[in-house]
């Protein structure tokens, strides 16, 4: 399953504007579209990246800093070396020191998040390809 052309473009626009030295996860990502539980579709949307957008996708990680896009690249190895090169400290081998160079995309990116959902009762797709309530 992919992401729809819209939502991938989102994600795109949101992985341009990570800073050097700082890395952030699939999920901050996707709450900050408002898809509180998209971070499965942020994964699909990088994996089919094209690539003349040249985007820095090695600064996304997982929820508990590992790099576990790192097979992308060709291994782990690959995106611990760029992450490295741009000063990312690292907590273990596969693992950034994520409260030390975490950024989140609605704090300091100037970007805001729509209404999401935490539940499956009453929900429709909103205008950014993620799921909304519709009922209370």
């Amino acid at each position: 399953m992919g992401a729809s052309r819209k939502f991938s473009d989102q994600v795109y626009a949101r992985v341009a504007a990570i800073p050097v030295g700082r890395v952030t996860t699939y999920g901050r990502i996707a709450h900050s579209m408002g898809c509180l539980h998209g971070a499965r579709m942020v994964g699909w949307a990088l994996r089919a990246t094209p690539v003349e957008l040249d985007l820095p996708c090695h600064r996304v990680v997982n929820r508990f800093g590992e790099l576990s896009g790192g097979w992308y690249f060709g291994h782990p190895d690959v995106m611990r070396a760029l992450l490295r090169d741009e000063g990312v400290p690292f907590a273990g081998e596969y693992q950034v020191d994520l409260p030390r160079c975490g950024w989140d995309p609605l704090e300091d990116g100037g970007l805001s998040a729509t209404d999401g959902v935490n539940d499956f009762n009453g929900i429709a797709v909103n205008e950014n390809g993620c799921c909304v309530k519709t009922s209370f």
